[in-house]
């Protein structure tokens, strides 16, 4: 679920891919076996018994395969095991920037930029400029922690913001525009799914925002409470639980639980199963999988009319909480949009305050450029 692309932000957010790729799911493939035992020739009479005692090695032998299966699905993670990647120095970091951005119930907001979005007067400002024209969102800044992929997207955000944090990525140059689906983008949107699952071992909650997504309300009344992982629709069926809803892995509200923090794991590692999908399509690819039935995972999907976008934008600006620059095609396309957007707010909010002003419904004037999703 914020980079520069010519399609998407980090974290994909058309449906184009998602029509495919989200009702043809495949199982991902069972553990390996354990290894075949040697067998050596012996006489007639032995392999006479062998073969009477056929029946009992079968069950034994799909006895174990089961244990083993239920092993390998129920290995707790070290706690440890997504910091050991990184310099001691960083994990300290990472620790100390987290523990001071969470509210009291250790929850934080993550996005993440490049370079080319945290250009002045680009996405990145932007973000953080809803927060502040927001209804009562400014608040929210305390606890929002800001992922760079670069070094100059990390100089940047310091001048900008107090909670930074480098992530950068070896041999990899994040900072110029990553082309939706190039090689570049899919690292970098792994890459994030596996700093997420650091945080989730970490103990803290998330929202995790795309910087193209802008606030408007406090999103939090509008969660479920009884989901474990939460995440936002291109387009909404009316069903929280409706697997079937056109997912949006760039707004996700996820609790750090042994539950999440398997799917997490889960997730990244199923890129190796879907190679070459970005993760967005292999969430639809897992999302039905045995595993996380298994893990007793709650995926609940969030309404488009609290957490809208250019997709299926919210038409009530009393309910609205985020909307999202998505369905959209093209860098400068977006931010001319979001511009218009953030005034068509302030326009609300204005007539709000204007008493002696008559009543009138109040519309979206956006997508205008980002109408043609290429």
């Amino acid at each position: 679920m914020p980079l520069q692309t010519t399609n998407h932000g980090m974290g994909s957010e058309t449906p184009t891919n998602m029509a495919t790729s989200g009702h043809h799911r495949k199982k991902s493939p069972p553990p390996s076996p354990p290894p075949e035992f040697s067998h050596h020739r012996r006489p007639h009479s032995d392999r006479f018994k062998s073969r009477i005692r056929t029946p009992e090695a079968v069950i034994i032998f799909a006895m174990v395969a089961i244990t083993c299966l239920l092993l390998y699905h129920s290995v707790p993670y070290d706690s440890f095991a997504a910091t050991k990647q990184l310099p001691n120095s960083k994990v300290g970091e990472l620790k100390s920037i987290l523990k001071e951005a969470a509210t009291s119930s250790k929850t934080i907001i993550i996005t993440a930029v490049n370079h080319a979005w945290a250009e002045p007067n680009f996405i990145f400002d932007l973000f953080l400029e809803s927060f502040k024209f927001g209804n009562e969102t400014r608040i929210f800044l305390k606890h929002l922690v800001v992922i760079a992929l670069d070094q100059k997207a990390y100089t940047r955000c310091l001048k900008l913001h107090p909670y930074c944090y480098n992530l950068t990525t070896k041999g990899v140059d994040f900072s110029e525009e990553a082309y939706f689906m190039a090689p570049d983008y899919l690292k970098m949107v792994w890459r994030r799914i596996d700093f997420l699952h650091t945080v989730l071992q970490l103990g803290y909650n998330f929202i995790l925002t795309d910087a193209d997504i802008m606030w408007f309300r406090d999103p939090f009344p509008h969660f479920h409470d009884d989901g474990d992982f939460q995440l936002a629709c291109d387009y909404y069926r009316g069903d929280p639980i409706d697997l079937n809803n056109l997912a949006n892995t760039g707004f996700t509200y996820v609790k750090s639980n042994k539950k999440t923090t398997k799917f997490y794991k889960f997730w990244f590692d199923s890129r190796l199963t879907y190679p070459g999908l970005h993760d967005q399509d292999v969430f639809n690819k897992i999302k039905l999988d045995p595993f996380i039935r298994h893990i007793g995972l709650k995926i609940r999907f969030l309404d488009t009319t609290f957490f809208g976008g250019f997709c299926e934008p919210s038409r009530d600006f009393d309910k609205v909480c985020t909307m999202h620059a998505n369905c959209c095609g093209g860098l400068e396309n977006k931010v001319h949009d979001i511009r218009i957007m953030l005034q068509d707010w302030r326009n609300y909010t204005q007539m709000l305050g204007n008493q002696t002003a008559m009543v009138r419904p109040v519309s979206w004037t956006v997508p205008q450029l980002c109408k043609i999703v290429i």
